[in-house]
């Protein structure tokens, strides 16, 4: 009887166990999906602020998830028309000035994207958190006044990620991702990545301000700031071409 009751114990641990697994990874799809949609459009300003100087850059965003994504840079002048595409794990610049498209070799993926805080592996990885790693439920907590779901990554054995772990601050029913933490594989923390200021776009809330904040470089961060958004534009994967990287406006 004894050993009868501890075998149902084991197996409803086992259960609850398996259960808040799929419930973390559900709500970290809720939250991906509710953010990036599928058929997307957006125009954005990103702020670059460095101790010496700030600078600004207007563009336009078409994205079909998860494979897809092009960039056009409208402002400031002298960068105008420089367009970065995404398809799959690749990454192409076109750069007006030298009329050349130049793939971005494997090498340089972690290097910085338009100066800013983000790297182009994060363009490639953007929607890999749901499929790269394991996710679980650490517990509940507070963000700027919203309970959130605490969410621990860690990634899968076979997946070709550069972070040790990840943390995802998650809002409870609106499934809002508010605050992201990335970890190298070493525990120690990298950047911070903050959500607010949440606006309706296309009949969808999400956080309109964005703060990549990374931790060792003091008085240094990226803002992005959404103007427009619209998920459910017309896009197939021909719109995103190396040809239409010089003619896409």
């Amino acid at each position: 009887m004894k050993r009868r009751f501890i075998a149902i114990l084991i197996l409803s641990t086992l259960c609850v166990l398996s259960l808040c697994a799929q419930d973390a990874k559900e709500i970290v799809k809720k939250a991906n999906d509710l953010l990036r949609g599928t058929h997307t459009y957006s125009e954005i300003s990103m702020t670059i602020v460095k101790p010496e100087w700030t600078r600004t850059i207007s563009m336009k965003s078409w994205s079909l998830e998860p494979d897809y994504a092009l960039v056009y840079i409208s402002e400031p002048a002298r960068d105008k028309g420089s367009v970065t595409l995404k398809r799959k794990n690749e990454v192409w610049n076109w750069v007006p000035s030298i009329q050349r498209i130049i793939k971005i070799p494997p090498s340089m993926m972690l290097q910085s994207w338009m100066g800013s805080d983000f790297t182009n592996d994060d363009l490639v990885r953007q929607s890999s958190i749901v499929d790269d790693y394991t996710h679980s439920i650490l517990g509940e907590e507070t963000y700027e006044g919203m309970k959130c779901w605490k969410i621990q990554l860690i990634p899968k054995p076979e997946a070709g990620v550069v972070w040790g772990k990840i943390y995802l601050w998650i809002s409870k029913g609106s499934y809002l991702e508010l605050k992201t933490e990335y970890y190298d594989e070493d525990g120690n923390l990298q950047k911070s990545f903050f959500g607010s200021d949440v606006k309706t776009f296309d009949g969808r809330s999400i956080p309109a301000h964005w703060e990549m904040i990374p931790s060792n470089k003091p008085g240094q961060k990226t803002v992005l700031d959404y103007h427009e958004m619209k998920f459910s534009i017309n896009l197939d994967a021909a719109f995103f071409s190396e040809q239409n990287m010089k003619r896409v406006r």
